[in-house]
């Protein structure tokens, strides 16, 4: 029976979540879409022409998997911070937290609704990329893995920012200037073979650099970094940032005022 109850508190969430974002499709999932549409067109056609072969393919083909994984981390994290935050503003997150729901049953919720978001986004924006790439996925496991570890990654990421937000302005900062820049600066448009040894030495720092290699090795085969060293990053990553949310969840950390 508690299990029971657990288990419902936890779909609860989740389907929250999901009808939270998908009530207000035009403004969650079909933005995204457009912008990347726009990439596609603007970086994939025009300037790809231009460009001709990156890292042995057409241009387009070798970008594809980058304006996935990248509209993929924006929305995972964005619907996790925007809807905890929410939460935490209106005060009825303290509500969920004085339940016999445990944590993890909580933080699970939260970070399956960023799951579901980021990788619609991700769904969409794969079918758009169909009328611009002939795409092939090589290693579909590999491909399906990454994308759900990241998804779970900056869910979580999300929900430290959302934490820790004391005004709807504090959830923009993050995303602005650390997020975009990591996720430009992650080889999303270009391969780090290009750069010089010291700015390659500067990416093998970034976390977004090995998702997004590791994702289009799963589709294209072919990769700047070692597989297995990536998806060790990615399970570290995920387990520090699941077991760091839960800590801030015990102790009330920005959330009891």
């Amino acid at each position: 029976m508690y299990v029971n109850h657990k288990r419902i508190a936890f779909e609860t969430i989740v389907i929250k979540e999901i009808r939270r974002f998908s009530r207000i499709w035009v403004q969650t999932l079909v933005p995204p879409a457009i912008t990347i549409a726009l990439y596609f067109v603007i970086f994939g056609n025009l300037v790809g022409r231009r460009v001709g072969e990156m890292g042995g393919f057409q241009y387009m083909e070798f970008i594809v998997p980058g304006l996935i994984m990248m509209s993929v981390i924006q929305n995972s994290y964005s619907n996790v911070v925007s809807s905890f935050f929410s939460q935490k503003f209106q005060r009825s997150i303290e509500e969920l937290l004085v339940s016999p729901v445990p944590n993890y049953v909580i933080l699970t919720g939260f970070v399956v609704g960023g799951m579901a978001r980021g990788l619609a986004v991700g769904a969409i924006v794969t079918m758009l990329s169909l009328f611009f790439a002939d795409i092939q996925i090589a290693h579909p496991v590999i491909t399906v893995t990454v994308i759900l570890l990241t998804s779970v990654v900056f869910s979580l990421a999300g929900f430290i920012n959302a934490v820790y937000a004391n005004s709807f302005d504090d959830i923009s900062i993050v995303p602005t200037f650390v997020l975009t820049p990591l996720i430009y600066l992650g080889g999303v448009f270009y391969s780090t073979q290009m750069l010089p040894p010291f700015w390659q030495a500067v990416s093998a720092l970034n976390p977004i650099f090995y998702m997004v290699n590791t994702f289009r090795y799963g589709f294209l085969g072919s990769s700047d970094v070692d597989v297995i060293w990536a998806f060790l990053i990615l399970g570290v990553f995920a387990i520090a940032l699941y077991c760091g949310c839960l800590w801030l969840l015990r102790h009330g950390t920005g959330i009891r005022f």
